[in-house]
C-alpha cells in the first residue's frame, strides 16, 4: 500500500508556505495569496511556482533554490502527523500489508521528516524526488515503489491531490482520497479517486470494498 506524504501522513503546510514567502520575497514577488499558497501543496516544485505564480525558466530555478535554501535549513521539520495516522499504519501493518510512501518532494527530506515525526519504522520503503529535477512527477515516485516491490499485491495509493490520482491511474492503481488534506472540496472526486474519506479512521473502509 502506497502513502503521498504532505498533506496525507503529515501536515507540513506551515513549513511549506513559510517557505514559499521567502521564495516569493527573494524573487521581488508580491505576497503569496492562499489561493497560491495551497495550490502549491501536492505538485513538484517547478509545477507549483509555474502555475501558481507564473514563473518561467530560470525564475522557476530560482524560485526553488530560494525555497530549499529555506526549507531545508529547519522549516521542513514544521510538520504534525495527522490524528489517525499513526492507528492506521499500526492497523495495515498489524493485517499483513506492506507499506511505502510515495512523495514528490525530494525522497532526502521526506526520510528527514518521516523520521522526526516518529513514523519511518512503519514504512518497508520511501521513495521521492531527486534533488536533479529527473524524477519528480508522482508517477515517477509510483513506479520506483512499484519497481522495489515487485512481489507485492497490487497497491492502492492514499493521497490528497489531483496527482495522486493521476500519478496511480498512469500503474492501473485506485487512489482512495485524503479528505483530510487541503485539496479544495471535489477535486479528488472530479480527478477519479475511487472514494474520499474524511478521517485516516475511514481509509480501511474504503479498502475493504476495492
Amino acid at each position: 500500500m502506497l502513502f503521498d506524504l504532505d498533506g496525507t501522513l503529515v501536515d507540513s503546510t506551515p513549513g511549506i508556505w513559510a517557505s514559499i514567502r521567502v521564495a516569493a520575497d527573494r524573487l521581488g514577488l508580491p505576497v503569496p495569496t492562499p489561493a497560491q499558497l495551497t495550490a502549491m501543496v501536492g505538485p513538484p516544485l517547478e509545477e507549483g511556482f509555474a502555475g501558481a505564480f507564473g514563473l518561467t525558466g530560470a525564475d522557476v530555478d530560482r524560485a526553488v533554490l530560494a525555497y530549499r535554501e529555506h526549507y531545508t535549513a529547519g522549516a521542513l521539520l514544521d510538520a504534525t502527523v495527522y490524528p489517525g495516522i499513526p492507528r492506521l499504519l499500526a492497523d495495515l501493518r498489524a493485517g499483513g500489508a506492506l507499506l511505502a510512501v510515495a512523495t514528490s518532494k525530494p525522497g532526502p527530506f521526506a526520510v528527514r521528516i518521516l523520521e522526526h515525526v516518529g513514523l519511518l519504522a512503519a514504512f518497508d520503503s520511501v521513495h521521492g524526488a531527486t534533488l536533479d529535477g529527473v524524477v519528480r512527477h508522482k508517477e515517477q515516485v509510483v513506479a520506483a515503489a512499484l519497481a522495489a516491490h515487485p512481489d507485492g499485491a497490487r497497491p492502492v495509493l492514499v493521497g490528497d491531490r489531483l496527482h495522486d490520482v493521476l500519478g496511480a491511474r498512469v500503474h492501473g492503481l485506485p487512489c482512495v482520497g485524503a479528505g483530510w488534506g487541503p485539496a479544495p472540496p471535489g477535486e479528488l472526486a472530479a480527478a477519479g479517486a475511487v472514494a474520499v474519506v474524511a478521517t485516516p479512521a475511514d481509509v480501511p473502509a474504503a479498502l475493504a470494498v476495492l
